[in-house]
């Protein structure tokens, strides 16, 4: 039996989270909060024998993963497929600003994702959809039989979670919303997928 076991966090809070901005591609120091966020996942995950750890080449997953890493041993991976859903003209704006210019997008971002349409060049979540679970797939064969940590974002991990429940876009708003260096863990064994963490937070100490 092989058992190869995906773990999966959203970076600390970060500055941006704090001023209520829409983040995206683009990219805000995380705040003394969120590294106390990563610590707090950092000492919960400490005796996991981690093969590989992946973060999105955003600075903000970068800096949560290096937390968590701590000393152990081995290269920390990026990799962009795992940055979050670009967010286009929104990105940078204040999320009060976009409930008043464009209302019915920023109600169909958060409730009707299937309806959603990206401003300027960003991205739709079927378009997130196709980025990145190729790359988690891709992740998942070269470390068969191991344990790999995945440092990602808010809406990417919402979407890989709901893939592997087997959710389809406009089912993502069923779906609770992912905190801070909250815990999710995906089980691949034998060729069957098994959800068996969700956004949890039991190593919060606040």
């Amino acid at each position: 039996m092989t058992e190869t076991t995906l773990y999966l966090t959203r970076h600390g809070q970060t500055e941006w989270n704090l001023q209520g901005r829409m983040q995206g591609h683009q990219d805000s120091p995380l705040t003394i909060t969120g590294k106390e966020q990563a610590k707090w996942l950092q000492e919960r995950l400490q005796k996991v024998p981690f093969e590989a750890i992946y973060s999105s080449t955003s600075p903000r997953a970068i800096s949560t993963a290096h937390i968590i890493q701590g000393d152990r041993p081995g290269e920390l991976r990026t990799k962009a497929e795992l940055r979050e859903i670009n967010m286009g003209l929104w990105e940078g704006q204040f999320i009060e600003d976009i409930q008043e210019k464009d209302a019915e997008q920023f109600h169909s971002f958060w409730e009707a994702p299937h309806l959603y349409q990206p401003s300027g060049k960003g991205e739709s979540y079927a378009a997130l959809l196709e980025r990145v679970i190729p790359a988690v797939e891709d992740i998942m064969g070269r470390h068969t039989g191991g344990n790999v940590l995945l440092v990602t974002h808010r809406i990417t991990l919402k979407v890989i979670m709901g893939y592997y429940l087997g959710k389809k876009l406009h089912e993502l708003r069923e779906l609770p919303d992912i905190l801070s260096t909250s815990l999710s863990k995906i089980v691949l064994c034998n060729g069957d997928v098994h959800v068996e963490l969700y956004g949890d937070t039991s190593h919060y100490k606040e």
